[in-house]
């Protein structure tokens, strides 16, 4: 069973957090400030907070500089995870993805379905990686952003965290980027 090494130092890491939305402003996006607040209390560096719309390449470009950032360890998006017309957020970041994690999916939508029941298929919620960096998008509600990061990022993003976390492979995901310039 997974348990925290208290012999293990936390080692911070840089997040930032993208909100999706045509129709929200930095003073009333709930979601980003619930995933900000957090990311703060658990000792992580909130590197960067925006918004954009829903539109795939407004996303891909600022998804991409955060990339390109050394700074920034982990993007956390939300927002634009449905099935509307309007939600592309996976549209736009899964042909970025160099691998996809679906165990992300998987365990975020077991955990929301203990909550909201059979309405968590109204999500795409979707993880991957991006050269050295992570991607999480997580759905547009407060409860949902609090569900992906109380239940799964928290723990994958703490070092101490056993029997294994995304902290202590972080150094070897552009590995396969290196070994292609050699």
């Amino acid at each position: 069973m997974s348990r925290i090494d208290e012999t293990r130092q936390f080692i911070p890491v840089g997040i930032a957090v993208l909100t999706v939305s045509d129709t929200r402003s930095l003073d009333e996006d709930k979601s980003g400030k619930t995933l900000s607040d957090r990311i703060e209390a658990a000792g992580h560096k909130l590197a960067d907070r925006q918004i954009v719309t829903d539109d795939i390449p407004a996303i891909q470009l600022q998804v991409q500089k955060w990339i390109e950032d050394k700074n920034i360890d982990v993007v956390i998006t939300t927002g634009g995870t449905g099935f509307t017309g309007r939600d592309v957020t996976p549209d736009a970041l899964e042909p970025l993805f160099e691998k996809r994690m679906d165990g992300f999916s998987e365990t975020f939508h077991r955990l929301s379905y203990e909550k909201i029941g059979t309405s968590t298929i109204q999500s795409r919620a979707t993880a991957g990686v991006v050269g050295a960096t992570f991607i999480f998008c997580l759905p547009g509600s407060p409860g949902a952003c609090k569900d992906g990061w109380d239940g799964i990022l928290v723990k994958q993003l703490d070092y101490r965290h056993m029997p294994c976390n995304f902290v202590e492979i972080m150094p070897r995901l552009d590995e396969h980027l290196k070994r292609s310039k050699s």
